[in-house]
């Protein structure tokens, strides 16, 4: 593994996993570091490269690194191996060892799950439409169907951008408004008419509602700390034309 990596990790998991910062990875310009995002403009053999050292870091070949095609939906699938094609979903679970499942993400919410006593595993994409959705939910019910239990289920948001750093506009908040009146909480005054939401609050809010035994917030902003993230949001305001992809990943 190269010594430039680094890989955030929580005491809450106790199988291996790791939320990658972009730090240690082979691409450059405004890719600078370990842009995992095949979606991205970045050279492919480049992304190929960072994902290959990803694998590497977490113990496994890089055929055992399993991804989804994201979409923001609420749709999990449970994967006991590498896929012969990507399906469009948002969450991966699995209670196979040596399968590494992962998510990439730029401000939106990566959640890695496990329930220790089950042996089972989750990753979820979790932006605000995902979240509204279901998506996280979704995983715990693809979870419970290999054998996992919602007690047993730890959960932990990784770096997701935070609530000072996201605006948005009174519209946004009337989605919310219709979903479920309580999460207007998570929404703060900014200026003017916009509203700032707290997105990893939010993530945390409709976990613990859900009935997990644990959930937890890294407390890393990706917006506010270029050195480390990438940030979709960051990237718009400075006009520029793509940004890199975070992965973040968990395996038995």
């Amino acid at each position: 593994m190269p010594s430039t990596l680094e890989i955030i990790t929580s005491d809450a998991l106790s199988t291996r996993h790791g939320f990658f910062t972009r730090k240690g990875g082979a691409s450059s310009g405004i890719f600078a570091g370990l842009n995992c995002g095949t979606g991205s403009s970045d050279q492919a053999e480049i992304v190929a490269i960072n994902r290959t050292r990803v694998a590497e870091a977490m113990g496994v070949a890089p055929t055992a690194m399993v991804t989804v095609h994201q979409v923001h939906s609420a749709r999990a699938v449970a994967v006991d191996g590498p896929l012969t094609h990507r399906p469009e979903a948002d969450a991966l679970v699995t209670a196979t060892p040596g399968v590494l499942i992962a998510v990439l993400t730029a401000d939106c919410q990566p959640v890695l799950f496990h329930d220790p006593t089950a042996g089972v595993i989750g990753a979820a994409h979790a932006g605000w439409r995902g979240a509204v959705d279901g998506v996280l939910e979704a995983t715990l019910d693809a979870m419970e169907g290999l054998g996992a239990r919602r007690r047993d289920i730890r959960a932990v948001i990784g770096p997701s951008i935070s609530q000072p750093a996201y605006e948005v506009g009174p519209e946004f908040l009337d989605r919310f408004r219709d979903e479920d009146p309580e999460s207007l909480r998570f929404f703060a005054n900014g200026k003017g008419d916009r509203l700032l939401f707290d997105l990893p609050g939010y993530g945390l809010y409709r976990l613990r509602a859900a009935g997990v035994g644990h959930a937890e917030w890294t407390g890393h902003c990706t917006y506010r700390d270029a050195g480390r993230f990438y940030s979709f949001r960051r990237t718009t305001h400075a006009g520029e034309v793509d940004y890199g992809r975070l992965i973040s990943t968990i395996r038995l």
